[in-house]
């Protein structure tokens, strides 16, 4: 807040329009909670798995994985790290209830909501325990059917060539990236410090997952970015425009380096030997998305500038969101949140073949498999339980923080200018 108090007053001004948009920009209050909240289905294991750590309804969409196919799936790992996997159950069903509560549905279609995402979680859990092997199940063009297929027929439309053509132009023969709103030029100082930290994120790339030609990643330019959403205010990012596979000008790729953030969960995690693993959370978030994706960006890497962790990946033409507002009835919801429920699972359950992790020994699947048990039912009502009640409680916290927005008992952040 002190480096760009602006930023958090734009941030702020989303999270006050709505409860859902508050419980969005508002992770760390989630964990708070958490750390306070009875969680019977935590044991030494199930209390040390990867998670999403900010898993709401809108942070899933569409993205092309490392072997070339679309993929539904979690897409945001900013706030990634190990903890109770009831955190990132509990959190999705929070945000249903939420969302469900803003369409006007009655609490009963709320509740089966909820049933049919946790029901689908457990299921699909259970049988990655028995059959630890099986990763084929993604949610592809041919394993969907409804409003998930047709996000990625959408996605499938999109070409690196719109992407580029909205990005960049075409100046002596060679792209060169637009200037314009949230897009800065960068003088030769900064530049020269961003291309060096370019340079040492190459070497953080899985040897399996490394282009063959050095070609790919030769740097033709390089700009400021700002604007970004509710979760990243006011953190330093940069474009970095890439040659790609060859010379051709459609084969160029740009490439997002963003300065990490610390992961929400973390602020409620003791274990020290967690938090030394990381060299920054640049490391942290990069690990973090391995861990969670069976098939991750092979761009995916960090680094670090003048002593900050940076996270850096392809900015991808290939990214489509759910759009939840046309799904206003339960009918509609329902299948959606099916496969949601196995890709939350998925997340849990399936890391990409290039994680050198060491932090996880043992197979989540067998942990949370056994933690619940024979006890499915309990383990559905509570999460439905704590799906009711936090959302309530969402929808209080956001009235008073307007309120306190509002009369400028924030302190840092001015509601009154900008």
């Amino acid at each position: 807040m002190a480096a760009d108090p602006a930023a958090f007053r734009h941030k702020f001004r989303k999270m006050a329009a709505e409860p859902f948009a508050f419980y969005r920009g508002s992770a760390c209050l989630f964990y708070a909670d958490m750390a306070e909240e009875p969680d019977e289905w935590a044991d030494e294991r199930t209390s040390r798995v990867w998670i999403q750590g900010d898993l709401h309804a809108e942070n899933f969409g569409t993205y092309m994985d490392s072997e070339g196919s679309l993929v539904f799936d979690v897409n945001d790992f900013d706030e990634a790290y190990l903890g109770c996997f009831t955190w990132d159950v509990r959190r999705f069903a929070a945000s249903m209830a939420l969302m469900g509560w803003t369409k006007a549905l009655p609490d009963d279609a709320i509740t089966e909501l909820v049933r049919t995402y946790v029901v689908a979680y457990v299921k699909q859990v259970r049988a990655f325990a028995e059959n630890p092997d099986d990763e084929k199940v993604d949610l592809r063009l041919d394993s969907t059917e409804g409003v998930l297929h047709d996000v990625l027929l959408r996605a499938r439309l999109a070409t690196r060539v719109g992407l580029l053509d909205e990005v960049t132009t075409v100046r002596d023969f060679d792209r060169a990236f637009r200037i314009g709103p949230g897009v800065r030029a960068l003088d030769a100082d900064e530049r020269a410090r961003v291309e060096r930290a370019f340079e040492t994120y190459l070497d953080t790339i899985p040897s399996g997952k490394r282009a063959s030609s050095s070609l790919s990643y030769r740097v033709k330019d390089v700009v400021g970015r700002s604007g970004f959403g509710i979760g990243s205010a006011g953190l330093p990012a940069y474009n970095v425009l890439v040659e790609g596979r060859t010379q051709a000008l459609e084969n160029d790729v740009v490439l997002s380096m963003k300065q990490a953030s610390v992961a929400a969960p973390s602020r409620i995690v003791a274990d020290e030997s967690i938090r030394k693993y990381f060299h920054h959370h640049g490391h942290r978030t990069a690990v973090s998305q391995r861990a969670l994706q069976a098939h991750a960006d092979p761009w995916l890497g960090y680094t670090d500038l003048d002593g900050t962790g940076f996270v850096v990946a392809e900015l991808s033409p290939y990214t489509t969101d759910l759009d939840w507002s046309e799904l206003t009835e339960p009918a509609d919801l329902l299948p959606v949140l099916g496969y949601l429920g196995r890709a939350t699972a998925k997340a849990h359950c399936v890391s990409d073949s290039d994680s050198e992790q060491t932090l996880v020994e043992f197979q989540s699947e067998e942990a949370i498999a056994a933690a619940i048990g024979g006890r499915e039912d309990e383990f559905v009502g509570s999460i439905v339980e704590f799906a009711l009640r936090y959302a309530e409680q969402t929808r209080q916290d956001h009235r008073r923080f307007v309120d306190a927005f509002r009369g400028g008992e924030i302190r840092g952040v001015d509601a009154t200018t900008g």
